[in-house]
């Protein structure tokens, strides 16, 4: 089992980049706000099952090829670096949206909401770079198990995610419902996530490979 330090900040950084807007958190609240918080929590239920995907294949070695090769590395980190850019622009740019303002969706059935929020995960390039490059860094062969290790620090992540994204799923009607009767509000919060996904791509890019 890895160090309770280790599992510690794991999660904290984790949990960070929860609260960080993305492709999960945008698609949660667009369904609960549309569909009602039963759909998000379908939708949820995906998107639990790309993280339960990452994690076996982390822990199993099937990323260790990626992480090998530093053209395919590199790939991915700036590749996941622009998407985050794009992200941002999406937010701030005329006519841009915050996740939390309400949009006409189409009605869904159980099994196309969870397929699509897995879907979403399984293509979301934030949840790749941290299990092909953030995870590693917290395993200490030293301390046994490598396998064990790399499963418990992955499921440390899925209930933390999972945990946090219900809650936004749950409340996101309330919090669309408050922004959108403070229009000052509503600007602020696309400008700041816009800052957050910027410095979270630029973060990316300068990061040297470890």
């Amino acid at each position: 089992m890895p160090e309770m330090s280790n599992i510690i900040a794991f999660g904290l950084i984790a949990l960070g980049m929860v609260l960080t807007p993305g492709p999960n958190m945008i698609y949660l609240i667009s369904r609960s706000i549309c569909q009602g918080r039963l759909a998000g929590l379908i939708s949820l239920g995906g998107v639990a099952l790309g993280f339960v995907f990452y994690m076996l294949c982390a822990a199993f070695g099937i990323t260790a090829l990626v992480m090998a090769v530093p053209f395919a590395y590199d790939a991915l980190r700036f590749g996941g670096a622009i998407y985050l850019l794009y992200l941002a622009w999406q937010a701030v740019r005329p006519g841009g949206r915050s996740p939390f303002e309400v949009r006409d969706l189409p009605t869904d059935g159980p099994r196309k909401l969870f397929m699509v929020g897995f879907l979403t995960n399984l293509l979301n390039p934030k949840i790749a770079v941290m299990y092909l490059s953030l995870l590693p860094q917290f395993i200490d062969p030293a301390q046994g198990s490598v396998l064990l290790q790399s499963l418990a620090l992955g499921f440390t992540q899925i209930l933390i995610s999972v945990t946090v994204n219900a809650v936004i799923a749950i409340a996101a009607g309330s919090i669309a419902a408050f922004l959108i009767g403070h229009p000052t509000w509503l600007v602020v919060q696309r400008w700041l996530m816009a800052t957050i996904l910027t410095g979270l791509a630029v973060r990316m890019v300068t990061e040297a490979r470890r």
